[in-house]
């Protein structure tokens, strides 16, 4: 008796171990059941492919391409795509990097930049099945090319009211000399646009006041937007816009030296110099780029213009100097909202 206790002990002990390895071989056949379809979905947009080219500005200007880069790297986190850069050194360079992207099979190449429009027609006429993104310039003619384009002029309104409104009620750093300043990179309607819009806005709440405009013709040269911001400081400016990429550094390292004010643009500025940015005129390229990216990447590509303004959130002020007080930012969102509405209409040229 007592053996057959042993062997039933024995037996039991055995099924038991069993079952576990059994178990434990169930368990593995499921998780790798579910392993081959996650691999595919994210091969599925891994080939996805998209190529970015930069203007000669570069990736590190704090501006308009960095943001361009900063929407192309939430792509490839947010929807795996695999993403590739070319930083143009000089405007030669536009139509044989363009071309590298769409040689290598690229699903969509993305030109940054106005000064990109004739490479990005050319290319695009080349290679028809590659789709095309062109930031700031209006490509409407070539069913493979989708181009965004900002109203720079409602976000520069907002930001010449902020400047006009702070000279006159002599906030913060300003003495009230009723001058300020705008230091543009080169003389293109983005550009323009932008300064269009901070002029007539610094003259809707100060009509007496005087602005400044001058260009670098360069958007890479910061020691250039420095000494050009230094020469409207000495003819009185206390509030200077810069819209000149990377060579708007300098303008904002100028109204640091001198303790004065500047306005930043495109990406939010102000932690280049927390005391010194009165606000940026932010424009979300980066915004533009991720979307446009998406709906490639879903099958909805579309060609065309797409418009971002303020009513669709695509421009808009970025943070605000402590120095300002509530009353002023009130009155600045009274007339975002007005432009909003169509109350007021801002014009995309600077007058004389």
């Amino acid at each position: 008796m007592r053996r057959w206790r042993v062997v039933l002990a024995s037996l039991l002990i055995l099924v038991l171990a069993l079952s576990v390895v059994l178990s434990g071989c169930s368990s593995k056949t499921k998780q790798e059941s579910t392993q081959p379809q996650q691999t595919t979905e994210a091969n599925k947009n891994k080939n996805f492919k998209v190529g970015l080219v930069t203007d000669v500005g570069g990736i590190n200007d704090r501006s308009f391409n960095q943001m361009a880069y900063e929407g192309l790297q939430r792509a490839a986190k947010e929807l795996g795509v695999t993403v590739n850069v070319i930083q143009s050194k000089q405007m030669t360079d536009y139509v044989p990097n363009l071309t590298n992207f769409a040689q290598q099979g690229y699903d969509l190449v993305i030109s940054v930049g106005f000064m990109m429009h004739d490479a990005t027609e050319e290319v695009s006429q080349k290679f028809p099945n590659t789709k095309f993104l062109i930031i700031d310039s209006e490509i409407t003619d070539r069913p493979n090319v989708a181009s965004a384009m900002f109203k720079e002029q409602e976000v520069g309104y907002l930001a010449g009211a902020l400047a006009g409104l702070v000279e006159k009620e002599k906030v913060g750093k300003v003495k009230g000399t009723n001058i300020i300043g705008a230091v543009g990179g080169m003389q293109i309607p983005p550009v323009d646009r932008f300064i269009a819009g901070y002029q007539q806005g610094a003259k809707a709440v100060n009509p007496d006041i005087k602005i400044l405009i001058n260009y670098t013709n360069n958007f890479n040269d910061p020691a250039a937007g420095k000494q050009m911001a230094l020469t409207q400081i000495s003819q009185g400016a206390e509030i200077i816009f810069q819209v000149a990429g990377g060579t708007g550094e300098g303008v904002i390292k100028a109204a640091q030296e001198k303790n004065l004010y500047a306005i930043g643009v495109d990406a939010d500025q102000s932690y280049l110099a927390p005391d010194n940015v009165l606000t940026s005129a932010v424009k979300r390229v980066d915004v533009a780029v991720y979307d446009v990216i998406k709906d490639a990447l879903n099958g909805n590509f579309k060609s065309g213009i797409m418009y971002f303004d303020l009513k669709n959130n695509g421009v808009g002020l970025g943070k605000i100097n402590k120095d300002v007080p509530q009353s002023i930012i009130d009155q600045v969102n009274q007339l975002a909202k007005d432009i909003i509405d169509g109350k007021i209409q801002v014009s995309d040229k600077i007058s004389k």
